[in-house]
């Protein structure tokens, strides 16, 4: 159901049982996904939307970077299937950068939240009210970030990692972990995350193993990471953290 109001778009493609409600616009290089829902006043332009996602009221997906570098080169929004943007979230398109700016699928992008250009959020994300993440930011499968969260740009987040509300993130976060604070810190593993998940117990004890080796040995970095392949290489947890660690550019959060 198209509400008579909505404003869309000629070159638009819109799937089959969508609901585009009340004063909504679509804009050109659009792509909307069966069974999706478009909230009132929403605004959807350069991007594609999957299927079954929810748009609530206002919300803005695909708009123009922020960015004073954009110089209106095409690109593109991705949202994955089965993701929910609340309202008046804003998800900006890419930049020449990387072309573009993508949500994985089954995220929650909650009230009044930010994703900026070039941000790449893997699947299973929630990201509460008033999140801000910043351009080139990428963040991994089933991380949690607490309302009022604001990430630095070109920051990396590593998969199942939680932030508390609140929470300024200047460095990146290893995959597993909770983190908190201005600027935030590490406090320990993600353990809610991890059993939900349904890692298994064996591992998330490896992972113990190698935050107490990392961060507790009082050894330098590149020691610290030998250790941890010799004790722990063959587990495939662990292996995510040293190849996030080994690709990091800002530097890694530590505890207190």
């Amino acid at each position: 159901m198209i509400h008579t109001t909505a404003i869309i778009d000629k070159s638009a493609i819109i799937g089959q049982d969508v609901q585009i409600g009340p004063y909504v616009v679509i804009g050109e290089n659009v792509s909307i996904g069966d069974g999706t829902i478009v909230g009132a006043h929403a605004t959807i332009e350069c991007a594609k939307i999957g299927q079954n996602c929810k748009i609530f009221s206002h919300a803005s997906i695909g708009a123009a970077p922020q960015d004073l570098k954009y110089a209106g080169e095409k690109t593109i929004v991705i949202i994955g299937d089965g993701s929910t943007i609340r309202e008046f979230a804003t998800v900006n398109r890419g930049t020449s950068a990387s072309g573009q700016t993508v949500v994985g699928k089954n995220c929650l992008i909650m009230t009044c939240a930010h994703v900026a250009h070039d941000c790449i959020l893997g699947n299973n994300c929630i990201i509460a009210n008033c999140c801000a993440i910043a351009g080139h930011v990428e963040v991994g499968d089933n991380v949690v970030m607490g309302g009022l969260t604001a990430i630095h740009q070109f920051v990396k987040i590593g998969k199942n990692v939680v932030t508390g509300g609140g929470s300024m993130v200047s460095m990146d976060i290893i995959p597993y972990m909770q983190a908190q604070g201005d600027r935030a810190t590490l406090f320990g593993l993600n353990l809610v995350g991890l059993k939900r998940n349904r890692v298994p117990i064996n591992e998330i004890e490896n992972i113990k193993h190698a935050y107490k080796i990392l961060f507790m040995s009082n050894l330098m970095l590149n020691d610290a990471l030998e250790k941890v392949k010799e004790d722990l290489g063959m587990s495939p947890y662990i292996q995510e953290i040293l190849n996030f660690i080994s690709k990091s550019q800002r530097g890694i959060c530590r505890p207190k």
